[in-house]
C-alpha cells in the first residue's frame, strides 16, 4: 500500500532564481510539483522524504533555462488487489457506494455488498442497511467508516481507480 520509492524529477529554472539560496529554491520547488500528484506508473507521491541528489545545472537550448535533474526518496501510495483497507463513505446511491481511503477513491456496487444489505432511498441521508430475518450489523452511510477488500485496480496516466467488496467476513462497516 505505501511504499518507499527513488524518483527522478527535472526542475526548470530561469536564472534570476540563481544565486546562494539556489539549493533551498530547488527542493521547495521539488516538493511542490511533486508532492500529491499521482501517476499511473508510481502511484500518488504522499511525500518527499530526501533529495539524494540535485545535478548540475543543463542550459536548455533556445530556451535560456537551466534544467536541474533530481533524485530523490518518497513515499507512495499504491494499492493492489487483495488488499484490505479502510476508508470513509463519502457518497451513497442505489448502484452502490464511494469511499476515500486518503486520495484513492474506492468504489463498491450494491452487488458488492452482502445479501441482506438494501439500498433505502427514503433514509436521510440515503444509506444501504441490513434488512430481513436476522440482519445485524450497522448501516452503510455517508462518514461511516467501512473496511473493504480491493478487487480491482485500474491505473491511468494521471489516476488510480478502485473497485470494493463487502461480501467477505470481517468486512463491512464500523465506528
Amino acid at each position: 500500500m505505501f511504499f518507499l520509492k527513488k524518483l527522478e524529477h527535472p526542475i526548470p529554472l530561469h536564472p534570476s532564481y540563481f544565486g546562494p539560496s539556489l539549493a533551498d529554491f530547488i527542493e521547495q520547488k521539488l516538493r511542490d510539483d511533486v508532492e500529491g500528484t499521482c501517476s499511473g506508473e508510481n502511484g500518488y507521491i504522499v511525500k518527499v522524504l530526501r533529495i539524494d541528489s540535485i545535478g548540475d545545472g543543463v542550459v536548455l537550448p533556445g530556451e535560456g533555462l537551466a534544467q536541474f535533474n533530481s533524485v530523490y526518496q518518497a513515499l507512495v501510495l499504491r494499492p493492489f488487489k487483495g488488499q484490505v483497507v479502510d476508508a470513509i463513505v463519502s457518497n451513497v446511491n442505489k448502484l452502490g457506494f464511494f469511499a476515500q481511503m486518503g486520495p484513492l477513491q474506492i468504489f463498491t456496487s450494491a452487488h458488492l455488498l452482502p445479501v441482506a444489505y438494501r439500498f433505502t432511498p427514503d433514509a436521510n441521508p440515503a444509506e444501504f442497511s441490513p434488512v430481513g430475518e436476522g440482519a445485524q450489523g450497522t448501516s452503510v452511510v455517508k462518514g461511516r467508516k467501512v473496511r473493504l477488500r480491493i478487487i480491482g485496480v485500474r491505473l491511468d496516466a494521471t489516476e488510480i481507480f478502485a473497485i470494493g467488496t463487502m461480501k467477505e467476513d470481517f468486512l463491512g462497516p464500523f465506528d
